[in-house]
């Protein structure tokens, strides 16, 4: 019988002993998540942006307290947070859940998280049109192919990537961050008004071609055709034909402003 008992006894002992372990080994804490640079994404791998060149990119952007910025694929959240701590509401937009969580408790780390916000989201279904600054380290292709999306968001939002291009469309600003290593170009882009057509003002007929931000075209009043070329810079405009020096704003399909010899302009798109 002795025996016997002191064979429960060990049995007892035995589970007691397994259940302590096991509850030990769920009270562990989770361990936390860290990306490795490299690792695949649904569209590019993630390398984070050194903060000299968020730094930078937000100084080309001329990012103010009233500016909201969009930021594509956010990653650990660093561009975001940075933007808040100049005071300016932001938005990260990241695929990687993991990485949305990460970017949060970052976000509250520094003491933003009423200001730097993040959402697990494809970026090519996302609603980024109220947005006055959007930044983005993607590839070349991906941005290629954001660019319609881009160019249709209202005349003069600040678009800034880092290292990668937009092809044809040429930036308006290039830049490169100080005491930085790998990756340290940024490119600006101010999303040019649409003015491609035909233009009556009171006295004659202006034809512009649009290209990106670039214009050309011909100012015809009377029987004398005169070419022009000219810029954009969001909804400024700005050409000169002949001796003419032209500057001014578009709004829509009706724009107005001033002759560098005096006088004041206006036109309205035909058609209109």
């Amino acid at each position: 019988m002795k025996s016997s008992y002191f064979a429960r006894l060990l049995i007892l002992s035995i589970c007691v002993s397994l259940a302590s372990a096991s509850g030990a080994a769920h009270a562990q804490p989770a361990k936390s998540y860290e990306p490795q640079v490299g690792q695949e994404g649904k569209d590019v791998v993630w390398v984070p942006t050194p903060q000299a060149l968020v730094d930078k990119m937000l100084d080309m952007a001329k990012l103010i307290p009233k500016d909201y910025l969009i930021d594509l694929g956010s990653g650990d959240g660093r561009t975001v947070i940075t933007a808040a701590k100049r005071g300016a509401k932001a938005l990260g937009i990241e695929y990687n859940p993991d990485m949305v969580e990460l970017a949060k408790r970052n976000a509250a780390k520094e003491g933003v998280s009423d200001r730097a916000t993040f959402t697990k989201a494809d970026l090519f279904e996302s609603d980024f049109s109220q947005a006055q600054v959007i930044t983005m380290f993607l590839l070349s292709s991906i941005n290629m192919k954001l660019r319609p999306k881009i160019l249709d968001l209202k005349p003069g939002t600040r678009i800034v990537s880092n290292t990668f291009d937009m092809g044809e469309w040429k930036p308006d600003e290039t830049g490169r961050a100080d005491n930085c290593n790998g990756y340290c170009t940024a490119y600006l882009w101010i999303v040019p008004a649409k003015v491609d057509g035909t233009w009556k003002l009171p006295n004659g007929e202006l034809t512009l071609k649009q290209t990106f931000q670039m214009i050309s075209g011909t100012l015809k009043s009377g029987n004398v055709v005169t070419p022009i070329n000219g810029k954009l810079n969001g909804e400024q405009i700005t050409f000169t034909a002949g001796e003419g020096q032209y500057t001014g704003r578009v709004n829509g399909n009706s724009m107005e402003g001033s002759l560098k010899s005096g006088g004041n302009w206006s036109a309205t798109r035909s058609g209109k």
